[in-house]
């Protein structure tokens, strides 16, 4: 007695039927081989590009590489950011926290999951002036500038003017 397994899967031609077309041959590729292939794709389909979206998820693990998610208001993607390039960032990622990414698209091989390999991040919109701002102002309180010591009155008359402009140009004119 034959085992199911043993059957074919096509139903054997009869005699009065006329002969299947040829089917080409299958070409079985390993799961490495489809993700390889499909890291080809993006990689030349999309290369080098910048994301925007919303940080979430956003988590630096003890190999100093920082794992994030991306989102907008309709789809997410995940990311990753390598530890050399992490230590050039201007500043603290945190969830929430509105950004620009460029990047590529790359494979996880292991998983056969696609993530955004950020090489380079910053903040977007007003956030990002208004955090450079109060960067900045921070600095130079810790520095001790602002202390009341240190500022002098301003001269009723000044001593000299400064005037920086091109030499073709209207001002200097006005000047003379």
């Amino acid at each position: 007695m034959s085992d199911l397994f043993d059957e074919r899967f096509e139903e054997p031609p009869d005699d009065l039927s006329p002969e299947p077309p040829a089917r080409p041959p299958r070409r079985v590729v390993t799961v490495s081989q489809l993700n390889a292939s499909i890291r080809d794709v993006l990689d030349r389909q999309l290369g080098e590009l910048w994301v925007g979206g919303e940080l979430s998820n956003c988590r630096v693990w003890n190999t100093g590489h920082m794992y994030f998610t991306l989102k907008d208001d309709s789809s997410q993607i995940r990311g990753v950011m390598f530890r050399m390039a992490l230590r050039y960032l201007r500043f603290k990622p945190e969830d929430g926290l509105r950004i620009v990414a460029r990047g590529r698209v790359g494979v996880y091989d292991p998983k056969g999951e696609y993530q955004l390999v950020c090489e380079h991040m910053e903040l977007q919109g007003f956030g990002a002036l208004q955090l450079a701002f109060d960067r900045l102002k921070k600095k130079l309180h810790t520095e001790g500038l602002f202390d009341q010591a240190r500022k002098r009155p301003l001269p009723s008359l000044p001593r000299k003017i400064g005037i920086v402009t091109s030499l073709e140009g209207a001002a200097i004119r006005d000047i003379i």
